[in-house]
């Protein structure tokens, strides 16, 4: 099921948008929807991440380097 929403935009946020939409060829909507999405699939993983850094910490692992040596 799809619902609409109105948002509003400074006016140097829409005149890009309307760039991308004319060199594109896509929707408003499309470029909105993917931009949403791409915020919210990034939020998801930084939230987990967060998580995630505390329970490494407290068994030692603080770099990339740590994480390699564990799964090596």
């Amino acid at each position: 099921m799809r619902e609409t929403i109105t948002i509003s935009l400074p006016e140097e946020i829409k005149t890009e948008l309307d760039k991308i939409v004319r060199s594109e060829g896509i929707s408003r909507s499309d470029v909105v929807r993917e931009s949403l999405r791409d915020y919210l699939f990034i939020r998801r993983f930084r939230l987990l991440r967060t998580k995630m850094l505390a329970k490494a910490q407290s068994q030692g692992i603080f770099t990339d380097e740590d994480v390699f040596k564990r799964i090596s």
